[in-house]
């Protein structure tokens, strides 16, 4: 029977390379030149600090800015509230979501079934597996799930027959 997944992730070869062009243009823009900014990328996370907040909120507009340009979705890519230090020092991350949480999923699964596609859904692992008996129906599925906004990111991969 052929069948696909539903995914939600992020490639993070492209979060690099916006980060090493946020990172150049840190190097020539006028406001942030003599303060301290740093971008720190962990394997679901980027770490933004400055000196106070409003280099801070210049950082995260560069790296948003490229984020967005490079084509990472930015509904995988949530915001924490700003830490500020005693100091005046700034800390935010911006956290990086891979793969579907069980709340997204569920309601994922739940549109799919509310529609009475001639389908049958599957949560493996952080993806939904979708079979069916005609391609065209698992077709129709895909457009049903482009077309709504789940408020993540849905990718799709291993069509089979």
């Amino acid at each position: 029977m052929p069948s696909f997944d539903i995914v939600s992730e992020v490639d993070n070869q492209e979060i690099d390379n916006a980060l090493n062009q946020a990172r150049k243009e840190l190097a020539t823009r006028f406001d942030l030149k003599d303060a301290r900014t740093e971008i720190v990328h962990d394997s679901d996370k980027i770490i933004l600090t400055a000196d106070d907040a409003n280099h801070l909120r210049g950082l995260r507009e560069i790296v948003i800015g490229k984020l967005s340009k490079r084509g990472v979705d930015l509904r995988n890519v949530k915001q924490e509230e700003p830490a500020v230090s005693s100091v005046g020092h700034t800390r935010q991350e911006l956290k990086i979501q891979q793969g579907l949480e069980g709340e997204k999923a569920k309601e994922i699964i739940h549109a799919i079934k509310s529609q009475s596609f001639k389908v049958q859904c599957q949560l493996q692992d952080q993806q939904i597996r979708v079979t069916g008996k005609k391609r065209d129906e698992l077709q129709t599925v895909i457009q049903f799930v482009r077309g709504r906004d789940f408020g993540v990111a849905t990718n799709f991969k291993n069509f089979r027959e």
